[in-house]
């Protein structure tokens, strides 16, 4: 039996990079002397040691040879808050559902670990087909980044048992401004109208200032809680927006119909904020009505209701008209002035001048909402309203009803009095 050469150290499995290394003609590697240990000097010697071969290698200081454990050019971990799982949505206890939006389904609930009563959202995923919608997506991230006293607040994102089932977890508020001008027994009073307006106004140039849209502002996604304060809700169509605005522009299909700009019906590819004032200016005539400004059935009667009230656009007030992509398929009205002061007769000339200018049809000339909150109808008598001093309502949302106010009843028979006064 021959004898078979093997090598010193056990085998390794060999891969195909194996393979190619075989091919290359071996280095040689350079054999390395044996380090002698210097021996101590004997009692008595008074020589000097020999130097050794290696020449020894001066030390470095310790702060030299200690590496931080991070870069410098970046905060150190504490600053960044670990990641951590979701936490699972029965840690709330489901209460009662309160509406059902384009984009989910809103439930009332309670944290069990601390009582607080929240809004859980939640996020329609059955029909997606293509990962994590973009759209919840948006919401997150425009809520996470509009941290405002008067944008509703978001506290985490939690989860179910199935990958559909996410929900967004918010602050509860009371009832929705739409909601409550049905149940009002009479509409808001113009130092009220203010406060709302100051508040909506602010919300949104802090929404607007860090490159927000958000692209569906009515009455029904502005939530009120019974201490005179509103928030922004429903960041569903919200999205960053700048330069560049993407492939194929912005989409169209924003805004509930009733307080969509004229830019966007007429077939407007690239929008700014501008779209968010014209609906700002919406719902200021709608608390000034205690109703929706235009409640058109499709977008045609839309904008003949737009044509109407203020008049058609012209080179003055447009300039920009005819580039729209649908001018040229409308038929315009015969000129005539603005009806907005026959249909607020009671207004100031400040609020209606604060009105034309949020309803104005060039969006280069509509106001910003920074310039509005400095208009002069809020420094004008009635001042605004402290919201401390509004009227509380029962929550529509928290399955809350009026009560009858109590008044003492009827005499129950008329001969009764009759004879304690004869009596008498």
């Amino acid at each position: 039996m021959a004898d078979v050469a093997g090598p010193s150290t056990p085998s390794r499995k060999r891969s195909r990079w194996d393979d190619d290394e075989d091919n290359t003609p071996p280095v040689e590697k350079p054999v390395q002397k044996r380090r002698t240990k210097s021996k101590p000097p004997a009692a008595g010697d008074t020589r000097t040691p020999e130097r050794s071969a290696t020449p020894t290698v001066p030390p470095q200081n310790a702060s030299s040879r200690a590496r931080p454990h991070h870069s410098l050019f970046v905060p150190p971990r504490t600053a960044h808050p670990p990641l951590v799982p979701s936490r699972s949505v029965y840690c709330y206890e489901r209460l009662n559902s309160i509406e059902e939006g384009s984009y989910g389904v809103v439930f009332r609930a309670r944290d069990k670990e601390t009582g607080d009563i929240v809004a859980l959202k939640k996020l329609k995923l059955e029909e997606e087909k293509h990962g994590f919608p973009i759209t919840a997506l948006r919401e997150i991230n425009a809520l996470m980044v509009c941290k405002h006293e008067n944008v509703v607040g978001i506290r985490e994102v939690v989860v179910g048992d199935t990958l559909t089932q996410v929900f967004i977890v918010m602050d509860f508020i009371e009832h929705d401004l739409k909601n409550l001008l049905s149940i009002m027994p009479s509409p808001f009073l113009q130092s009220e109208v203010k406060t709302l307006m100051l508040q909506l106004l602010s919300a949104v140039a802090y929404c607007h200032e860090r490159w927000i849209l958000h692209r569906d502002l009515k009455t029904s996604n502005l939530l009120m809680n019974n201490r005179g304060t509103i928030k922004v809700a429903d960041f569903g169509l919200a999205r960053r927006y700048g330069d560049p605005v993407g492939v194929g522009g912005l989409t169209q299909l924003v805004v509930t119909l009733w307080y969509r700009a004229p830019e966007i019906l007429l077939g407007a590819t690239t929008y700014s904020t501008a779209v968010d004032m014209w609906s700002v200016g919406c719902i200021f005539a709608e608390l000034l009505l205690n109703e929706p400004l235009f409640q058109a059935k499709g977008e045609i009667e839309l904008i003949s209701m737009i044509f109407k009230l203020l008049g058609p656009p012209t080179k003055e007030t447009w300039p920009d008209y005819n580039t729209m992509p649908l001018a040229k398929t409308m038929t315009l009205p015969a000129p005539h002035p603005a009806q907005l002061r026959q249909k607020f007769p009671y207004i100031t000339a400040a609020g209606l001048d604060l009105l034309s200018r949020l309803l104005a049809y060039d969006p280069d000339r509509r106001i910003s909402a920074e310039e509005a909150l400095k208009h002069p109808y809020f420094s004008e008598s009635p001042l605004p309203k402290h919201p401390d001093l509004f009227g509380s309502f029962p929550s529509a949302a928290a399955g809350e009803k009026r009560r009858k106010p109590d008044s003492p009843s009827a005499p129950v028979r008329a001969a009764d009095y009759k004879l304690l006064t004869e009596f008498d």
